[in-house]
């Protein structure tokens, strides 16, 4: 176990619970938790690889870096919601306001907030993406104008895993001026609050990363012990959509081009700007950020422009995912049926998960900003049951 923080003793709960998670296979991963601004808890534990520096063995600590996979498009709307708040951009001005090539395709009506909320109806590509394109901004975004929705923008709401991070990080680019999306992260997020999170990491950083790899067998908890849905069961639910229809949007979305899947591990991924999937950081990363939307003071929003963090914009059967989800302008939104979507106590907690089980959410009710990063992905299409065990050991001692 690598920590160099302390924690008080009412803290020690978490910590067993981070410990069995560890013993039962979450070899390699670290957990913060900022509570009214300040670092509170912070541990890392196990053991991880990096094979495009050809290292093994390397000691996981609070400083390594991990692919987050979608708990970055969190981040990518912290960026959106700050231009709203400069007043450069507008959520219901259509996206071609800012980016009038977007316009083609039938997508002239397409507003910001529609992106922001997954019902724009660019959820995949239907032209094919050549393998080695997603690691250029130039060819991406060229053939999002190039495509067109899948639906009419607005009648139906359809989880955009990729597509909504080039389109929301172009806007970004455009309006603030910046030379890109990660420059201009970097300065209005990242360094302000210290925290190292990239969405194209530099050479200097590279020797942090460690690579994702699969889980390993983790009983944590038995399938009926689990309220309404399972990760297995949403998955097997999933991947019933894709054999149904081979070339429709799920397929698409996960599979165009196969690369956005088998190349994760790569350099050109790291060293890429892919928004949506790509954000390489750590649990105090995402403690940090979320620790500062959390609090009455936020460095990042102001009071109004915060309230669109957590104000529900739609909710209903998502026709990518296959299954009820929640959103406010870019953060996912708990849901009281579901174990596997819940950020805990109050009405006010927003966050983001990603593929494999990391995820960052903020409760504003608890002044509480919660980071968990894993090498081990498991199958889960939200919360992992890894941080949803954590997430109820600290709601039990918060509670008390």
């Amino acid at each position: 176990m690598q920590s160099p923080h302390l924690w008080s003793a009412k803290w020690q709960p978490v910590v067993d619970q981070f410990l069995e998670n560890q013993s039962a296979g979450d070899d390699g991963a670290s957990l913060a938790l900022v509570i009214n601004g300040e670092l509170v808890l912070s541990i890392a534990a196990g053991i991880g690889q990096n094979r495009v520096l050809n290292k093994k063995d390397i000691a996981w600590n609070e400083n390594t870096l991990v692919n987050v996979f979608s708990a970055g498009k969190g981040l990518v709307a912290v960026c959106i919601l700050q231009l709203v708040q400069q007043g450069k951009l507008e959520l219901d001005k259509p996206v071609m306001h800012y980016w009038p090539e977007f316009a083609q395709f039938n997508k002239k009506d397409i507003t910001v907030k529609q992106v922001l909320i997954h019902r724009s109806g660019l959820s995949a590509f239907h032209h094919t993406i050549a393998q080695d394109q997603i690691f250029d901004w130039s060819l991406m975004t060229h053939a999002i104008t190039q495509d067109e929705p899948w639906w009419q923008p607005d009648s139906a709401q359809g989880y955009s895993p990729f597509i909504y991070g080039w389109i929301l990080g172009e806007l970004i680019k455009r309006v603030a001026g910046a030379k890109s999306m990660n420059d201009y992260f970097q300065q209005a997020v990242a360094l302000p609050l210290n925290v190292d999170c990239f969405f194209g990491v530099p050479d200097k950083k590279l020797s942090q990363i460690v690579d994702t790899l699969p889980l390993k067998n983790m009983p944590l908890k038995k399938l009926s012990e689990i309220a309404v849905s399972t990760s297995d069961a949403d998955s097997f639910a999933l991947g019933k959509i894709m054999k149904a229809d081979p070339r429709g949007v799920t397929n698409r979305a996960f599979s165009n081009p196969i690369s956005v899947m088998t190349s994760t591990n790569s350099l050109a991924w790291r060293q890429a700007q892919i928004p949506a999937a790509n954000a390489h950081t750590n649990a105090i990363g995402l403690a940090k950020i979320y620790g500062d939307l959390a609090s009455s003071t936020s460095r990042l929003l102001d009071k109004n422009t915060l309230s669109l963090c957590w104000q529900e914009q739609t909710f209903e059967m998502d026709k990518v995912l296959g299954l009820p989800l929640r959103f406010a302008c870019g953060f996912m939104l708990s849901q009281a049926q579901r174990t596997d979507c819940r950020y805990g106590r109050g009405v006010r907690a927003f966050g983001h998960p990603g593929a494999g089980g990391s995820v960052g959410f903020a409760n504003p009710d608890y002044q509480l900003g919660f980071g968990y990063t894993t090498q081990r992905m498991g199958q889960s299409l939200l919360i992992d049951q890894r941080a949803i065990n954590l997430i109820d050991a600290i709601y039990t001692v918060l509670d008390k």
